[in-house]
């Protein structure tokens, strides 16, 4: 993927670990001339003694940003690391955890530390926790310190030395080391034989992913017919994140998971990327869609926001909306979290089990149809139309009842031509104020009145389903678009 340079003030710092020719010292990286081959592609870490402003340190990763390198820690993790006020509020959320967490023998103390190296610690009970503050902080080496007062709390994040380390340290650090860098150090890499890397982040175990494992593997395919490299990566690679050019996210979606974080990330490294953050913002919570199609006048179903204890605002639905009424959670997908009520005795059931999960529901009016029209969209332009068929005996395309004999309904894909004109021209409008990315729109036409019930930011294209017109042609139609944007980003020109 990368040619690995191991940086660090002095050549003696290494001398606990076996030689190895990418290993410099800081003076020389900074004295190195660089040839700016856009080949030669180079992973910095940067184990300088101290990161302190303007020292030696901070010029090695200043530096390398400026060549083009990607360094850990950059310089905007040093900046962040010395100010407490900013990492006192990335990190608000992890010290919640840590009374279930901490080691028994700390309970009686009043502040305990923890090393943590490329994001693991020896201490298994941690091993979340080390992973999130190095996901936030990305810096070789970090200490964690807590501190207890009415309950335990991170008091610092600082960067850790090398040149600190006792032997014991030494070993687990060169352990998390060798796991970090892949072992890139021991043997070069050739030539690169693509122009661009893609990272296409997945969960293995996902029971209902947005794209099967053939369809992966045509991304794959499709990718290298045009020169780029796809390489499929797990929640676990967060750190080589930046190693990469592009970053397609082919797994669900949520704010509340790492997929987020990893959108976020790869936006910041100026990488090009599928589903943008804000894309995930826009579409993954339904109260939030809902608010963004009503300003855009768009066709919608009656919708009601229902806030939890608002008993006055439930007993006014059956008037506002008429039975049968659906309640949905803000980010459920797949069908899931969302549930039709009959009558009255099954709105207050159903909105007391949801409001187990959300402070906030959907309420929409019930629109029959045999099927829902799903058009996909990339960079504002209709990719493929399929109708997606109601579960047999169930009212949705997904039917997650344990008794279920059939848990999804059937599909038909036809070309975007054969599709409704109207419906394609609501769908492109209905992306339009999201963004330039990936979407499946999904929409009801019934008695001749069209709604859009959901724009999905990560929509699925599963192999015999949503390729089954275009054949290897969507996959290449995708892939096309990353070189496209990849292309526009090294000539400096925006979209």
């Amino acid at each position: 993927m990368s040619r690995l340079i191991i940086v660090v003030e002095r050549t003696a710092d290494w001398g606990s670990y076996y030689p190895s020719d990418n290993v410099m010292s800081a003076r020389d990286y900074l004295k190195q001339v660089e040839s700016n081959s856009s080949d030669d592609r180079v992973q910095v870490i940067n184990l300088c003694r101290s990161y302190k402003y303007l020292g030696v340190g901070y010029y090695v990763s200043l530096l390398a940003e400026a060549r083009g390198h990607k360094v850990i820690p950059s310089v905007r993790t040093i900046n962040d690391l010395r100010k407490r006020s900013l990492y006192g509020v990335d990190i608000d959320d992890l010290s919640q955890k840590l009374s279930k967490f901490l080691p028994e023998g700390a309970r009686d103390t009043t502040d305990f530390g923890l090393l943590v190296y490329f994001g693991q610690t020896r201490y298994a009970p941690l091993a979340d926790l080390a992973r999130q503050v190095f996901e936030a902080f990305p810096c070789p080496i970090l200490k964690l310190e807590f501190e207890r007062q009415r309950q335990w709390q991170i008091s610092a994040v600082k960067p850790g030395s090398l040149t600190a380390l006792s032997d014991e340290q030494e070993d687990a650090f060169a352990n998390a080391l060798d796991a970090f860098s892949k072992k890139l150090w021991r043997k070069p890499r050739v030539k690169r034989a693509y122009r661009y890397d893609l990272a296409m982040l997945v969960d293995p175990d996902e029971a209902m992913p947005p794209s099967n494992k053939k369809a992966l593997k045509h991304f794959v395919k499709a990718g290298k017919e045009i020169g780029i490299e796809v390489d499929t990566i797990t929640r676990n690679d967060f750190a080589r994140l930046a190693e990469y050019d592009a970053l397609f996210i082919r797994e669900t979606t949520a704010l509340s998971n790492h997929t987020y974080r990893f959108a976020h990330r790869a936006e910041r490294e100026g990488m090009v990327v599928i589903d943008d953050p804000v894309s995930i913002l826009r579409c993954t919570n339904k109260i939030y869609l809902h608010d963004l199609l009503r300003a855009k006048k768009l066709p919608i179903p009656r919708t009601e926001i229902l806030f939890r204890d608002d008993n006055k605002k439930l007993d006014e639905l059956p008037d506002l909306l008429g039975f049968p009424i659906v309640l949905k959670i803000p980010d459920g997908s797949f069908s899931r979290g969302i549930i039709k009520a009959e009558n009255a005795e099954q709105l207050r059931a159903g909105c007391d089990s949801l409001f187990q999960q959300t402070a906030l529901l959907l309420a929409q009016e019930y629109l029959y149809t045999e099927f829902d029209w799903r058009i996909g969209v990339l960079n504002g332009q209709a990719l493929y139309a399929c109708q997606y068929f109601m579960s047999r005996g169930h009212w949705q395309i997904y039917n997650h009842a344990k008794n279920a004999a059939e848990k999804s309904g059937g599909f038909k894909t036809l070309p975007v031509r054969e599709a409704p004109a109207e419906v394609v021209k609501l769908a492109l409008r209905a992306t339009a104020p999201i963004g330039d990315g990936l979407y499946g729109v999904d929409i009801k036409v019934a008695d001749r009145r069209l709604a859009v019930i959901e724009v999905n930011d990560n929509p699925s294209i599963d192999a015999g389903v949503e390729d089954a017109y275009l054949g290897e042609d969507l996959y290449r139609k995708i892939m096309q678009e990353f070189l496209r944007r990849l292309e526009r980003k090294r000539l400096g020109i925006g979209d």
